[in-house]
């Protein structure tokens, strides 16, 4: 392999530059904001972990991990989610506070990718946990969240699918009761919502024409609360109809929160069905073809770190919205002031400055000669933001020119 020139970067890496940074963080406290006035608390969690204990818990397969060694040999990995390290913190350093905990995060995540596959190494997630709570309330609550999470951040169209693992689960054993590994290829299929490839494994398989169709029929149970009553008709497998329970419970609760307008049942949604245990759910923008948002409940990850506690929650991709909303970077200058001077008005300006920037606003200076604080000037009695080295500013104020006022820290224009 040649050697890198010194402006390459790894694949699946990016730079963000200063416009897209502003809308990032723009999106993190909006949405951050909006986790913490339902009650949850930012948690911040290292980078890196240990391999034997974050990493094997991930949901995250293991081909997809950055790993290293430390200078002791020992094997760590590059945090791939916020789910396990949360889980190992609830279990260790929380251990001893009362349940339910509500903890949010911002955090980037990293996971392995094929070079040619044009996908990101390392992405944004913003998102929250909820730990401690088994009930259909507790899902609908993050659900619930997810959608006002995706409002904080200007996301006005989307679609929220849910599902629930134990219905397809309970489904599949009484329709496949022989044949484990037809099952997993069964999930696998709509794991990766290849329906083409599930009906012909399905045709392969040599069913009974009636379990045959009520397999097939599952594909086309989306929609709102009569999905559960379609649903309940095609299985008498108990784990599937307490699935079905589950869900409706959910969408009652979701009803009651007014926003089932985003929301549609989909029993082909099970999520990673190795790790989520009960409901899974994805979000899905208008003119996006990846989730936007994903989530659901794992009630069997925090007994691998020694306290067994049912869990929900989901992640925001923000990465990923950031090409769906507008904001972050403000070219109208509202709020910033360029504070020009010369060397006579320098401690003036410098001294208004620390002014400004201890009320809060923003204040560039910039040393200039009297002809261009003149233009600066006319510029702006002309109306609208002025511009300086590429940034817009609404204020000018000048401390240039021994005519001026700007020696005794006068000359101020707005």
């Amino acid at each position: 392999m040649a050697k890198p020139r010194g402006f390459e970067k790894p694949a699946g890496v990016k730079d963000y530059l200063p416009h897209v940074v502003a809308k990032l963080r723009h999106i993190e406290q909006q949405v951050l904001e909006c986790m913490k006035r339902w009650g949850y608390e930012q948690i911040m969690t290292p980078t890196m972990e240990y391999y034997d204990t974050v990493g094997v818990a991930s949901a995250t397969s293991d081909s997809k991990l950055f790993k290293l060694l430390n200078n002791r040999g020992t094997t760590l990995v590059l945090r791939s989610d916020m789910t396990a390290p949360i889980a190992r913190v609830a279990a260790s350093l929380l251990k001893d506070a009362p349940l339910p905990l509500r903890l949010s995060y911002h955090a980037n995540v990293f996971r392995a990718i094929e070079e040619e596959a044009g996908r990101e190494a390392e992405f944004f997630q913003t998102g929250v946990e909820l730990i401690g709570d088994p009930t259909p309330e507790a899902d609908a609550e993050v659900v619930a969240l997810a959608i006002a999470s995706l409002q904080a951040a200007g996301v006005s169209r989307f679609k929220i699918a849910i599902g629930h693992v134990g219905f397809l689960n309970g489904l599949l054993e009484e329709k496949l009761s022989e044949s484990a590994e037809a099952q997993r290829e069964l999930k696998a299929y709509l794991l990766s919502r290849d329906h083409v490839g599930y009906r012909e494994r399905l045709r392969s398989l040599g069913l009974p024409e009636q379990a045959e169709r009520e397999l097939e029929d599952i594909l086309r149970l989306r929609g709102g609360q009569e999905t559960c009553r379609q649903a309940k008709s095609l299985s008498g497998d108990p784990a599937a109809r307490a699935a079905i329970d589950h869900l409706c419970a959910i969408w009652d609760v979701l009803d009651a929160y007014g926003v089932t307008e985003h929301v549609l049942i989909d029993l082909t949604m099970i999520g990673d069905f190795t790790y989520y245990t009960g409901m899974t759910f994805e979000g899905y923008a208008a003119d996006l073809g990846f989730p936007v948002v994903s989530g659901g409940r794992y009630d069997n990850l925090l007994a691998q770190f020694g306290r067994p506690s049912p869990a929900t929650g989901f992640a925001l991709k923000t990465t990923r919205i950031l090409d769906l909303v507008d904001g972050g970077a403000d070219e109208s200058g509202r709020g910033r002031t360029l504070i020009g001077y010369d060397a006579a008005g320098r401690a003036a300006a410098l001294a208004e400055a620390g002014r400004l920037r201890a009320e809060g606003l923003v204040a560039v200076t910039a040393q200039m000669s009297a002809e261009e604080a003149g233009a600066l000037e006319r510029a702006l009695q002309a109306g609208g933001p002025i511009l300086h080295n590429g940034a817009a500013y609404e204020r000018f104020e000048r401390f240039v020119g021994s005519t001026g006022k700007g020696a005794d820290g006068g000359g101020k224009h707005a």
